[in-house]
């Protein structure tokens, strides 16, 4: 009788633990999708933003207010840099990936986890300019050297 109760429990360990791994990879497959089965994390009322986590890379998603999939981030141990996810992901500028200054300079903070800071800003011809930077991280040499506006 132990044995059979120790081999049921046995059993019931390894099969919650399978739960909670399928459950992880639920979240990671709604990278791209418009309304992901996932915690809304955005620090503005006007995106949604979403965050996946596989290894050690962390997918940062911008959506707009309706949902569209606008850009997304990837902070790897090494790098921040964009992805070829959402309709402006031409638009996602990063240290690593450096873009020109857009032609709107108006950006809202649309999430801040302490260590990565993404902004966005329309743009008046419709699309929005993601930019990403380490948090704490100065956003141009001007502004490092006390210079800025």
């Amino acid at each position: 009788m132990r044995s059979f109760a120790r081999s049921t429990l046995a059993c019931l360990v390894v099969a919650s633990f399978g739960l909670g791994a399928a459950h992880a990879q639920t979240a990671l497959s709604g990278l791209g999708q418009s309304w992901p089965n996932t915690t809304d994390v955005s620090a503005s009322p006007n995106y949604h933003v979403y965050v996946f986590q596989r290894g050690t890379t962390r997918y940062i998603q911008v959506n707009d207010a309706s949902g569209k999939v606008r850009g997304a981030v990837a902070r790897t141990p090494y790098a921040l840099v964009g992805t070829p996810v959402g309709s402006d992901a031409a638009g996602v500028s990063t240290p690593d990936e450096p873009l020109n200054t857009p032609a709107s300079g108006t950006s809202e903070t649309v999430y801040n986890d302490g260590t990565v800071e993404v902004k966005a800003a329309t743009q008046p011809d419709g699309t929005v300019r993601i930019t990403a930077r380490l948090a704490g991280e100065c956003p141009t040499v001007r502004d490092c050297n006390g210079h800025g506006p």
